[in-house]
This record gives structure tokens, C-alpha cells and sequence, in this order.
């Protein structure tokens, strides 16, 4: 297939990320919590992990990064045609975060922007990615930018997940002549009923969650989206087998840290399915009679094909995964937050024509694959993100400060008639925050200064 007629170079012009200015040692969590040491740094492969009081809700945090994106690239508000977000954190279950967004937009005049709010767990902001290409790829493109937001508050109630809570969001200017491009004709999704990760109570903002099985859909989906992601390689590239020998980066969604790794691996399992001949997989030869189910849950395959891929793991995964290990969990950004890892650890001239493979999930389940190439500078969004001096200027707080903080959130959360308590001293300057809320339950947001 040829797409001459087709925008050319269509992708990510500029990007920027938010987090909270503050967090928590992983190591200090294993403490306060009274587990193993090494549970969560070395059990999960998390660090730190970001979090917020009531003072900052999920339309404050994309307020922030919208604004920021919009400020920093100097771009003209009334240059952007489509705005679309991807969250499943949700405070309406009729308005949009979307139309809030607005009021940044309307400051200018410009109330012409379509899109809108797409939830399904951590896979919205994926869709939200596709919505905005596909929109600049059709006959309704009238020209203008696309701005892609995906962010959550990633919460969960005390137990065995609460560590792998966190909160993130990236905003994305899209358009032609893109210096990370998408890569058209490869692109590959899953989608099936799965009760792995779910809200269903209204009431509370946690979820409920079967881990063990939820990284079963993961690594079910991943195999599937990777197969067919590979074939698809294969043809365009006029070659019999495509492999992870052909791609240069990998990101993958990242609830923790020890879940990429492990879905690094698994690429490895698959290639010697597709190539069992290879010598490159030799060490994998023992395990050709095993069962499909059987592989997903072998600890001897996992372990072989970890310490197969440990080199690899460093080259291609080990620049995207900085960021989500210092922040934890961000559901839809998650993914997003690992492509802005990559692009700031790693320098434009290096990532020059390098292809970048993605992974989205989300349960419940949904999961696509694609691929960016990257044509042009990223220098200049390396700059801005300014990431590591970022991460590093933030502050660090108690485990004691953390509980505090979800308490409090459980405490408040749908009230109405309220104003927020948490202290504006952990709102960083040129943030939004939340001012009150009415007796409707309207929201009030004001910027740090």
C-alpha cells in the first residue's frame, strides 16, 4: 500500500510531561510497611513514587501540562484543531475533562476543537494517540495541530498494590514533518473480556485488582499484538522473519518496572517460536514442547529468557524505563511517560532513524503495537522536558506523609461545598490547583504563581 496522498512525516512534534513536586523512597515504603527489603525495588523494579494530596485533581494536572506545553513551545492556541484525552480517572461520569481544558483555549477565542475523553483503564491515551493521527490522516483535517493528553492518579487502597500507585501526565503536539514519526502500515491490537483490573464502585477512587492474573492478560496480549506486529514488519521490510534484531528501542506500559522486563523476555520466546532454527535462541530450544498456557507461567522460561535478553534489556528497554521507576504508575501515561524517558536519556543524534517499537495495555483488556522512526531533532524537546533536573528538584517525603496524603483523599473524595486542606506549599509555581468546589459540585482551579 502507498500513501502518497497522505500527510507526510505525521507524528510528535513536542512533548511535555507533569508530576508531583512530591514523593517517596521505595526502600523507605519497604520499611514503613513492614515487608522484605527489596520487595518493591527489586520485587517491583520501582524506585520512588510520586503522589498528591487534595489539592490536585485530574483535570489540575492536565490543566498544568497543557498550559506548560502551550507556553513552552510557544505555540498559538489557535493553531490546534483537535484535543483528545485519554484517563480513566474519572470525577463526572457526564462532563469531559476535555471541555474543562477549554477554558485555556477559549482565553484565545478558539472554540473549534474537536475530540473528546476516551477511558478504558491504561489504554486510553494510546486510543486518544490514534484518534488524533487518524483525524490528521483523514479529509476532516483542516490543517491545524493535534494535542494528545493521557494522565491518571494511579491510587490504590492499602495492601499489596498501594506501592505501585503514582501520578503522571503527557501532553503531545502532533502534526506533519514530525521529528518522532509514526510508522504507517505497522501497527497491531488485541482486545478481549477480561475482569483483571476494573472500578466498578463509584464510590471509592481505588479499583479492584487480580494481580496475578492481570499480568497473565498482559503478557497474552503483548504475544499476540508482537506476533502480529512482527509479520506485519516482515512484510515491509521484504524479509522472511522480523524479529526484535529490528527494532532499536522498546517502550512498554509500565505498571511497574518488572513487568517491562519480563515482556522484554517474553519478545525473546516468541522470536524462537517464528525461528526455532536460529542459533541465536538455542538456549531456548528446551522449552519447544511446552504448552501455550504453560509458557505464559514456566519460571525456568522466564528465567531463560531474562538472562537471554539481560544485554538487550539495557540497550533498547533501559532509556524509557528511567522515568516511570522514579514515579511509579500513571495508567494511560504510563506508556507515554517511557517514550519521554527515551527521549531525554538518549541523545537526537543517536536516536536519529533508530525504530522505536511501543506496547499500550489496558485491562479490562485492550493492547496495541506500533512503531515511531525517528526522522528529525529531538533536541530541542529534550531540552525542554530539562526531565532528570526536574525529577531531581522535587521533594522527598516520609512514607507517614504519603498515608496522610490518601487518607485524605479518601476522606474527600465526590464531596461537595468544600475547600481543599492540603498544603499549597507542595504546589510547585505555574501549577493549577484545585481552589474548592461548590455545592453542585463544580470545580474551581487557580494557578501557583
Amino acid at each position: 500500500m502507498t500513501y502518497e496522498a497522505y500527510p507526510q512525516n505525521v507524528g510528535i512534534l513536542a512533548m511535555e510531561m507533569y508530576f508531583p513536586s512530591r514523593y517517596v523512597e521505595q526502600t523507605e515504603m519497604e520499611t514503613f510497611d513492614g515487608v522484605s527489603a527489596g520487595k518493591y525495588t527489586i520485587g517491583l523494579g520501582q524506585d520512588r513514587m510520586a503522589f498528591i494530596d487534595d489539592r490536585e485533581d485530574i483535570q489540575s494536572v492536565c490543566l498544568t501540562a497543557v498550559h506548560n506545553l502551550m507556553e513552552k513551545y510557544n505555540i498559538d492556541y489557535n493553531n490546534i484543531g483537535r484535543l483528545e484525552v485519554g484517563t480513566e480517572t474519572i470525577i463526572d461520569k457526564s462532563k469531559a475533562v476535555k471541555t474543562t481544558l477549554m477554558t485555556l483555549f477559549a482565553e484565545h477565542g478558539n472554540y473549534e476543537i474537536e475530540g473528546i475523553d476516551t477511558t478504558n483503564a491504561c489504554y486510553g491515551g494510546f486510543s486518544a494517540f490514534s484518534n488524533a493521527v487518524n483525524w490528521i490522516e483523514s479529509s476532516a483535517w483542516d490543517g491545524r495541530y493535534a494535542i494528545v493528553i493521557a494522565g491518571d492518579l494511579a491510587l490504590y487502597a492499602t495492601g499489596a498494590a498501594r506501592p505501585t500507585s503514582g501520578a503522571g501526565v503527557v501532553a503531545m503536539l502532533l502534526g506533519k514533518d514530525a521529528p518522532i514519526v509514526v510508522e504507517r502500515g505497522l501497527r497491531s491490537t488485541h482486545m478481549e473480556h477480561a475482569y483483571d483490573f476494573y472500578k466498578p464502585d463509584m464510590h471509592s477512587e481505588y479499583p479492584i485488582v487480580d494481580g496475578k492474573f492481570s499480568n497473565l492478560c498482559y503478557l497474552r496480549a503483548f504475544d499476540a499484538c508482537y506476533s502480529r506486529y512482527m509479520k506485519r514488519l516482515s512484510k515491509s521490510l521484504n524479509k522472511e522473519i522480523a524479529s526484535m534484531e529490528d527494532v532499536d528501542y522498546v517502550v512498554c506500559h509500565s505498571p511497574y518496572a518488572k513487568l517491562v522486563t519480563k515482556s522484554f523476555a517474553r519478545a525473546s520466546y516468541n522470536d524462537f517460536l517464528a525461528d526455532s532454527s536460529n542459533e541465536r535462541y538455542a538456549s531456548l530450544a528446551s522449552f519447544a514442547s511446552l504448552s501455550y498456557e504453560d509458557s505464559l507461567q514456566d519460571r525456568d522460561l522466564e528465567k531463560a529468557c531474562t538472562t537471554l535478553t539481560k544485554a538487550g534489556y539495557g540497550q533498547k528497554v533501559g532509556p524509557a524505563a528511567y522515568v516511570p521507576k522514579q514515579i511509579g504508575n500513571m495508567y494511560t501515561a504510563a506508556v507515554w511517560a517511557g517514550l519521554v524517558s527515551l527521549v531525554s536519556q538518549v541523545d537526537s543524534e543517536t536516536l536519529q532513524d533508530k525504530r522505536v517499537l511501543l506496547y499500550s495495555y489496558g485491562s479490562g483488556l485492550a493492547a496495541s503495537m506500533i512503531s515511531f522512526r525517528i526522522r528529525g531533532s529531538t533536541a530541542d524537546i529534550q531540552s525542554k522536558l530539562n526531565l532528570r533536573a526536574r525529577l531531581d528538584a522535587r521533594t522527598c517525603s516520609k512514607p507517614e506523609a504519603f498515608a496522610e496524603a490518601m487518607a485524605l483523599r479518601e476522606s474527600t473524595h465526590n464531596a461537595c461545598n468544600y475547600s481543599p486542606s492540603g498544603s499549597l506549599d507542595h504546589v510547585a509555581s505555574g501549577v493549577y490547583y484545585v481552589d474548592k468546589i461548590d455545592d453542585k459540585w463544580r470545580r474551581f482551579y487557580k494557578r501557583k504563581d
